[in-house]
């Protein structure tokens, strides 16, 4: 069950705009274990299973810093979750423990042979965040692996190896407003040690986490669906806590993302959330209503918010 009082909750203010909301992560762990960790994680190798291209992407030339982040996750892993997780080392050996799961895994820290799978995939199978890498050169960064089961209306297999202004190219005015430099320019100057962390939002008609771009036949058409009596419970705010870090030895960019989902009659439970995202949602420009998936049902999201305020 979410929990409101849990909730990211991504504004600050009552005007929202495309920016670098980044700010540095105070615990500076790049995995959060959750309630929901065991339905999460099982559903992500459902969908690692059935669809391992679209899912999972990689690089030859990244498997170094694969390494680096399973050696990054776990120690986080054990580090702030000790009683779920547990790693052992014997003469190069590692045995990574996933209490949870009553599973465990003997491997050599960079040896390939010793597992059946990349390092970047095996260790996404342990938690619920997506995982990006993006790997520095040329003055520019380039997405060169990922691990990718709950992406918000885009496609790893689409994007890999793609640039970071590539990427990005969809936003509308990023490139305009010259947002697409700004932000790569923090990025480049981003140092091991000094991780960041952002949150990025949208609304969502039903709760499903799995909105790849491919499976959008599926989902897509829940938009047309919302109504002024299904409104509240159907449709979720869906919030993304992207942590940034620095990796040490390869100098790439790990980037985690993990996904929440809360209905908006969960989320109107808290009356300055509410007031502050009608007036969000009153003011909010229609290019970024369209690219946020939200002009099908906006007006009757905000004819919800607007009732939940004047009961309150």
């Amino acid at each position: 069950m979410v929990r409101v009082d849990s909730f990211p909750y991504p504004f600050k203010g009552d005007v929202y705009r495309y920016s670098n909301n980044s700010v540095p992560l105070e615990e500076q762990s790049s995995v959060e274990v959750t309630s929901s960790y065991q339905e999460e994680v099982r559903l992500k190798r459902e969908l690692l299973t059935q669809h391992p291209e679209r899912c999972f992407q990689s690089r030859r030339h990244t498997l170094k810093a694969q390494w680096e982040i399973t050696e990054v996750v776990i120690q986080h892993l054990t580090t702030y979750y000790p009683q779920q997780f547990s790693l052992e080392k014997n003469e190069g050996k590692w045995t990574f423990r996933n209490h949870i799961l009553n599973e465990q895994q003997t491997f050599i820290l960079g040896d390939e042979s010793t597992l059946s799978m990349e390092p970047l995939d095996f260790i996404g199978r342990h938690v619920q965040e997506d995982m990006i890498l993006m790997m520095q050169r040329d003055g520019d960064l380039y997405l060169d692996a990922g691990q990718l089961c709950f992406p918000a209306n885009w496609s790893l297999a689409f994007n890999a190896g793609m640039n970071f202004k590539e990427i990005h190219k969809p936003i509308p005015g990023f490139k305009e407003e010259g947002l697409d430099q700004r932000i790569l320019t923090f990025l480049m100057r981003m140092e091991a040690g000094d991780p960041w962390v952002r949150r990025n939002w949208s609304l969502m008609a039903g709760d499903r986490l799995d909105t790849s771009l491919e499976t959008f036949n599926q989902w897509g058409k829940d938009r047309r669906a919302v109504t002024g009596e299904n409104v509240g419970g159907f449709v979720h705010l869906r919030v993304e806590v992207q942590k940034l870090f620095r990796l040490p030895g390869s100098n790439g960019l790990l980037f985690t993302i993990h996904t929440h989902l809360l209905s908006l009659e969960k989320f109107t439970r808290n009356p300055v959330w509410t007031e502050e995202f009608f007036q969000i949602l009153q003011e909010l420009p229609p290019h970024i209503s369209d690219y946020k998936g939200l002009s099908l049902f906006k007006e009757e999201v905000v004819e919800f918010l607007n009732d939940k305020r004047v009961m309150k």
